[in-house]
């Protein structure tokens, strides 16, 4: 789920999708402001299935994880390294 398996393509494992978010954080964002930027990103994609919000909420939980976001005042930033 987080790294690509035989069943599971790499544009759909977590840690593809977490650095999708990853890059489209040049600023803070809200939660719903990111999705609606990441959606067309994702979703052009023939041969990949659509990207879900829940697939997308468990990103973000990686990330959070991993510690590469924080959330503040209600707005996701890349924590820099």
């Amino acid at each position: 789920m987080i790294l690509p398996t035989k069943h599971l393509s790499t544009e759909k494992s977590l840690l593809w999708i977490g650095a999708e978010i990853l890059e489209l954080l040049d600023e803070p964002k809200t939660v719903s402001r990111l999705w609606n930027d990441i959606k067309p990103q994702t979703n052009n994609h023939q041969n990949i299935p659509k990207l879900t919000y829940e697939w997308f909420v468990l990103a973000l939980d990686f990330l959070y994880a991993t510690n590469a976001i924080q959330l503040s005042s209600g707005r996701i930033a890349k924590l820099q390294s």
